[in-house]
């Protein structure tokens, strides 16, 4: 049933599933269950997380959507975007436009890449398994986090793909050495190793849940290796697990000693600065990820896409470097790459996408992506990655008339 007020009492009318009808400034508004929207009716990537947020528990829902403390830095990564615009060429023949690229020395459908995000099974039971399909039948690259709810073994298990695997440098040396080397014989073709996370950020929205991983679940590639379990507590129980796991002495040195037990590329998540990505380089790194953690550590940071350029300058293509946090559009993919990033990775979308639909809300994410990135390469006069060049966009951070007028 649903109801109607049209200047007077409530009025009690006939409705379909789920619907409310509300009357407002003389129109009728129809509202509807939209958990039960069907896939084919969403138009994009920012539909879905109303989905997701319909479908899980509040504790789930706010561990995958929440930032640190204020939560600056979170609304940051999306609103730092819709600041650069576009200077689209025209008058090109753009009948013919290839969106492949190369990452690593993999050869990949497109430049969007599936960040690690942990305990994926909260989301969906098929959890990792059903984002490491989905990433492989997308041909692109899957990262999965150390904290995942299916193991290295059973995602590789799900046949073939491009996979990282995220580590987290643990106290206890000997079990990180043990981690690496499982990754490695499961097929991993990299190791990103998270570089912010000496401690835990600040996460408000979990303190007040006091956020657990549900008792059906584990941390799949820590069965066995007595790290202890998270348990109930009176602050996140996430946050009490990593301050007696996490080593807080990590620094430049344990990246040089990452590669004297593994031949993988490894990757350093986490830079934000050009001294750091310089360092990174000197330590041996094979890659870089401008990352802000998707805005869950330090708050008031900036967003990953302005602190970009100060990175890929740097680097001086020295390094291949990466993007994540705040992508949520094609046109956001353009302009990571604009801004000289060899490729960008998607996170919350696809929770939120496996959340809504399982295994196909991950597929249509990538796809969403794919044909809004494409489309905008079009409409920009660009027919490949390589013709994605700084003069396509302008930011307010360039000197020019544009941007003064941003």
């Amino acid at each position: 049933m649903c109801y109607a007020n049209v200047n007077g009492p409530q009025t009690r009318l006939p409705a379909g599933n789920h619907q409310e009808i509300h009357f407002r400034s003389g129109h009728f508004l129809i509202e509807e269950n939209i958990a039960s929207q069907t896939m084919d009716r969403i138009t994009n990537v920012l539909e879905f997380e109303a989905i997701a947020k319909e479908k899980l528990p509040k504790m789930v829902y706010d561990y995958y959507a929440s930032g640190a403390e204020d939560q600056w830095s979170l609304q940051e990564n999306r609103n730092a975007f819709s600041r650069i615009l576009f200077r689209p060429r025209v008058l090109i023949d753009v009948s013919k436009v290839d969106i492949s690229t190369t990452v690593l020395g993999f050869n990949i459908s497109m430049p969007v890449m599936v960040a690690p995000s942990a305990m994926q099974k909260m989301a969906h039971p098929e959890g990792e398994l059903a984002t490491a399909r989905a990433t492989a039948a997308a041909g692109t690259i899957m990262g999965l986090s150390s904290w995942a709810t299916s193991s290295v073994e059973e995602v590789a298990s799900t046949g073939p793909g491009i996979r990282i695997f995220q580590l987290y440098v643990l106290k206890d040396r000997n079990v990180v050495a043990q981690l690496v080397r499982r990754a490695e014989r499961a097929g991993f073709k990299a190791i990103a190793l998270t570089a912010d996370t000496p401690r835990l950020g600040r996460r408000e929205a979990d303190i007040k849940n006091r956020f657990n991983l549900p008792p059906h679940l584990t941390l799949k590639n820590f069965e066995g290796l007595d790290l202890g379990t998270m348990y109930k507590s009176d602050d996140s129980g996430l946050a009490t697990y990593a301050a007696n796991q996490i080593d807080q002495s990590l620094s430049w040195k344990d990246v040089k000693w990452l590669q004297t037990i593994t031949k993988l590329p490894i990757l350093v998540k986490g830079v934000l600065t050009g001294d750091d990505a310089i360092l990174a380089i000197e330590s041996g790194a094979a890659g870089i990820v401008v990352s802000n953690h998707g805005a869950r550590q330090l708050d008031y940071v900036p967003a990953t896409i302005t602190a970009l350029e100060e990175v890929v300058k740097a680097v001086q293509g020295r390094v291949p470097v990466f993007l994540d946090g705040g992508i949520r559009r094609g046109t956001d993919v353009f302009k990571a790459l604009a801004l000289g990033a060899n490729g960008v990775f998607i996170g919350r979308p696809v929770l939120f996408g496996l959340a809504a639909y399982g295994e196909a809300g991950v597929t249509k994410i990538l796809q969403m992506l794919r044909d809004e990135f494409e489309l905008t390469m079009a409409l920009s006069g660009c027919r490949s990655i390589g013709e994605i060049t700084r003069r396509h966009v302008v930011a307010p951070w360039d000197n020019s008339p544009a941007a003064a007028r941003m």
